[in-house]
């Protein structure tokens, strides 16, 4: 039987990962494993995603934790070339943009290994991101190209990838919220005290561009203190973010703050939020399915489909834009959005039968 390891490292990775690591099981046809790279790696941030998602317990933890880039990019391929010299797979997945995926991929690709990329052929064009060089690196090395947009595939295209390599299956972290959308979970009163009838915003900061510039936080964290006078801001923090704040002395009393959220509660959030500001990628995504407003406070998106056809709209750092789109919200005038394509949930199943095409006649 031919053998699959699927890498993840981060919570996007989870949620990518699931809906194919099921497909695969479900045939019957392939032996997986399940390889966490650890650069995620506290109760919040990791094991509660894999109990909530339903994923199994991976089969191998590399145990990597926090570092530096370099540091954690060197420490995963030293500890994952190993696992590809015992386990000898047939293929190797990854998912996303993380330092995991470009890490193993290398790997694998160095071994002689088949590498397939999950997410393929997104692209912000903004090298000062970490995760752009990612993106760039797995898919100029990867053999097969999974995408969730159209964009994508033209992407491949015109970079050289051949045509029979690149797959449009569609949204693999959608597969995962209309699964488990049904069993969102309010967060326990003791977590965060929700004020349902005055409605709220939700909020998610992390990047440095925002994080690390003294002036964009500050300009952030006061509007955020003006828009809680409208409606209760609910902020579940990254730990940077809190430090960085704290350094500055930044006044935050009119926010509710809490820590990270599992799936279920955030899922939650942000179906139920009247808006969602944010710098991530995957909530620009899932928000979009959701119908939910979403402002990004980044300057560009490597998910343009969520722009073009979806609920967000990209803010950059005109905080005059924000307030301004933030008014349109207040008083019920904002973006209405559509559903990509193919992002109904059946883009695990769709990568798995091609998976199988490709085993079966390699």
């Amino acid at each position: 039987m031919k053998k699959i390891i699927h890498i993840v490292g981060a919570r996007p990775n989870f949620m990518k990962a699931a809906p194919v690591y099921f497909a695969i099981r479900e045939a019957g046809k392939f032996e997986q494993l399940l390889v966490h790279t650890g650069q995620h790696y506290d109760e919040k941030m990791s094991d509660v995603f894999f109990r909530q998602l339903g994923i199994p317990k991976p089969d191998i933890n590399l145990e990597i934790g926090s570092a530096s880039h370099a540091v954690m990019t060197a420490k995963i391929m030293i500890a994952f070339e190993q696992v590809v010299l015992d386990e000898k797979p047939d293929l190797l997945i990854v998912y996303g943009d993380v330092n995991s995926t470009i890490a193993c991929a290398m790997v694998a690709a160095k071994l002689g290994v088949k590498v397939a990329h999950v997410e393929a052929g997104l692209r912000s064009f903004d090298r000062a991101m970490p995760e752009e060089l990612n993106r760039m690196l797995t898919d100029s090395i990867s053999d097969y190209f999974f995408t969730t947009s159209p964009d994508a595939d033209e992407l491949l295209k015109k970079s050289g990838m051949p045509d029979d390599s690149i797959f449009f299956v569609g949204n693999g972290m959608i597969d995962t919220l209309v699964r488990l959308l049904p069993q969102a979970q309010k967060p326990s009163t003791e977590d965060l005290d929700i004020d349902e009838a005055r409605g709220f915003a939700l909020v998610t900061l992390h990047r440095p561009s925002n994080v690390d510039d003294a002036e964009a936080l500050t300009e952030i964290v006061n509007t955020l203190n003006e828009l809680s006078k409208e409606m209760q801001v609910v902020f579940p923090i990254h730990p940077r973010t809190a430090a960085r704040m704290k350094e500055l002395g930044l006044n935050a009393d009119g926010l509710t703050m809490c820590g990270p959220q599992g799936y279920l509660e955030f899922l939650w959030l942000q179906k139920n939020a009247k808006m969602v500001l944010t710098d991530s990628g995957g909530i620009q995504e899932e928000t979009t399915y959701l119908g939910v407003p979403c402002l990004t406070l980044r300057e560009n998106t490597e998910r343009p489909i969520t722009v073009t056809e979806g609920t967000n709209i990209l803010i950059g750092r005109d905080f005059d834009l924000l307030r301004s789109e933030i008014a349109k919200v207040v008083a019920g005038d904002f973006k209405k959005g559509n559903i990509p394509e193919k992002w109904e949930g059946k883009a695990g199943e769709r990568t798995a039968l091609i998976l199988d095409q490709i085993l079966n006649n390699s």
